[in-house]
């Protein structure tokens, strides 16, 4: 087993491959792998992730595309191997930078014309369908496309055929007997791959920790149709938007025990809509109700589908938990069904969540107390079969933290793949291929690039640090007027805090910061000198008196 390192020799002007991660390996979401073969770049996938607890303020991660920027002319295409936001969430961030055709499948396509209409960008990508039946000549590349079972439909894995050998890229994918579209993981495809050739598998990592094979979907629906059976009153389910499959079940259950579906929340009626428009969503036969008719029926009539599942702080199962979703009220006799497994980070927002919906008396069902959720991601049986099908030489584990990458390269190694033929990477690190040797190449620009309103990569890590810092204690200011001739004093020094201490509450103090501010300003003529022993001394003061470490904030203006 190879482990990445920064000093390896580097194969970039051999000809060959290079396979080279911007996202995705060695954390979990902002998936994004780049194939580049002499002048010729294809992208597999531009996803986001969700901010982590210590990044206060920003919305949205997404990769560091320097290198694409800088090989914008190279770039023949993008390719969307399904549509989470993790593998499709950064594409009208990417498509700001690179003009190149996308290629997806139908209903990917469709939620990212819904994504591109929300960045004003509906008429600017080149959006082109595909299918697993689909074969793209790019320049070196031939690609073809495999089925794959997922918790969405249309999820495909890419095989790349190039003069240096087959590269297989199986993105999020499981062996589901029974998926609720009835559409299996093509196996008879991946075994053809097999016993072609696959020179390079690379496979999704994400259950790595998960022993035996990932349940069915089918298990779930028996478990809905248990708990929405047994509901008294209104059933609220919350999950992700672009769940259509999780949806599909609801719509079946509750159709079998008479109750009518509704759906909320903007994303939700947005992708709702567009899978019934496509065919991918079979609604109930008098149609999803309005927010309206959903408060107008009796409860024990009503299932409700929302988002929320996160815990997002705008979303309408949160917004339902506080008391203050206008369309709808949760009170006794509710049932709560939150349809996903925490995405790391999000856990106190979920649990938070939780707690309000116990507090409005709901009967509350989620995934650490009951199986009302199902993942889309293979288990550790599902990923060796994987192998065992494919038979590649040379494997490369994708989309996870470092130890589930780590956990995926043994499995290879059990599954018999040699140690010396498995590489272990993160972002940034490539792998050269030849049609002689598979070995680490250099390591290329790569990271997180922090989206904050409308700002894109204006937030850097000083500044997450100084959040984070103002988060922890708050912050203190003193404002000092100074005459610009004679030097005196003519404006304060004024003490103000916020998040640290309340002045009103802390006159002795108060006194003290102003005392120290004195000292200074008779000490010091210069205005720079003045600033920089302000923060030093009353930096020095605020811990002495408190133990805290506010943000010191001297502003000196001469007047």
């Amino acid at each position: 087993m190879t482990l990445s390192s920064p000093f390896a020799f580097d194969l970039a002007q051999a000809l060959g491959l290079r396979i080279i991660p911007l996202g995705g390996l060695g954390e979990f979401g902002k998936n994004m792998m780049v194939y580049q073969y002499d002048h010729h770049i294809i992208v597999v996938d531009a996803g986001l992730m969700f901010p982590e607890e210590d990044m206060p303020g920003i919305d949205l991660v997404i990769p560091d595309i320097t290198f694409l920027a800088e090989h914008a002319s190279q770039v023949r295409a993008i390719i969307l191997t399904h549509g989470h936001e993790d593998h499709i969430g950064a594409l009208p961030y990417l498509l700001r930078e690179i003009q190149a055709p996308v290629y997806s499948a139908r209903l990917t396509l469709g939620l990212v014309r819904n994504k591109l209409k929300e960045h004003h960008l509906p008429h600017e990508a080149d959006l082109r369908e595909i299918d697993e039946h689909t074969v793209l000549e790019l320049g070196p590349f031939r690609l073809e496309f495999v089925h794959l079972c997922h918790s969405i439909p249309d999820a495909l894995a890419v095989a790349l055929h190039t003069p240096a050998g087959t590269v297989l890229h199986v993105s999020d994918f499981k062996f589901d007997p029974h998926p609720v579209d009835n559409r299996l993981t093509d196996e008879a495809k991946l075994r053809r791959l097999g016993q072609e050739g696959v020179r390079l598998l690379l496979s999704d990592s994400t259950n790595a920790e998960t022993p035996g094979f990932t349940p069915s979907e089918q298990a779930l629906e028996k478990t809905l149709d248990t708990i929405i059976g047994q509901a008294k009153g209104r059933v609220i389910l919350a999950t992700f938007a672009s769940n259509i499959s999780r949806i599909q079940q609801v719509v079946h259950v509750a159709t079998r025990h008479g109750r009518k579906v509704g759906v909320t929340g903007r994303s939700m009626l947005q992708n709702t809509r567009m899978a019934i428009e496509l065919g991918y969503l079979t609604p109930p036969p008098d149609g999803l109700l309005t927010p309206e008719r959903m408060n107008h029926l009796p409860p024990e009539q009503v299932v409700v589908v929302c988002t929320g599942s996160q815990g997002e702080p705008t979303s309408a199962l949160v917004r339902m938990s506080r008391g203050e979703y206008k369309h709808l009220h949760i009170g006794p006799g509710d049932t709560v069904i939150v349809s996903a497994s925490p995405i790391p980070g999000n856990e106190k927002m979920i649990q938070r969540t939780l707690d309000n919906l116990f507090r409005l008396g709901a009967d509350v069902y989620y995934d650490e107390l009951f199986d009302v959720h199902v993942s889309g991601h293979g288990s550790r049986q599902d990923l060796k079969k994987l192998i065992e099908l494919t038979q590649p030489e040379y494997f490369i584990p994708i989309h996870g933290e470092y130890r589930q990458l780590v956990l995926h390269a043994r499995l290879a190694q059990e599954s018999g793949i040699d140690p010396d033929h498995i590489f272990v990477i993160e972002d940034g690190q490539c792998v050269s291929m030849t049609p002689e040797e598979v070995t680490l190449g250099i390591q290329v620009t790569s990271g997180r690039v922090y989206v904050d309103g409308s700002g894109v990569g204006d937030i850097g890590a000083m500044v997450l640090r100084e959040r984070r810092r103002l988060s922890r204690d708050g912050f203190l200011a003193v404002v000092v007027g100074l005459d610009e001739e004679t030097g005196d004093v003519i404006l304060g020094p004024e003490i103000l805090t916020r998040g640290f201490v309340y002045l009103e509450e802390a006159d002795d103090f108060l006194e003290k910061a102003q005392q120290v501010t004195w000292d200074v300003l008779d000490e010091f003529e210069e205005t720079s000198q003045v600033i920089k022993y302000l923060k030093k001394r009353l930096a020095d003061l605020c811990y002495k008196e408190t133990r805290r470490r506010p943000m010191i904030l001297p502003l000196v203006v001469e007047v």
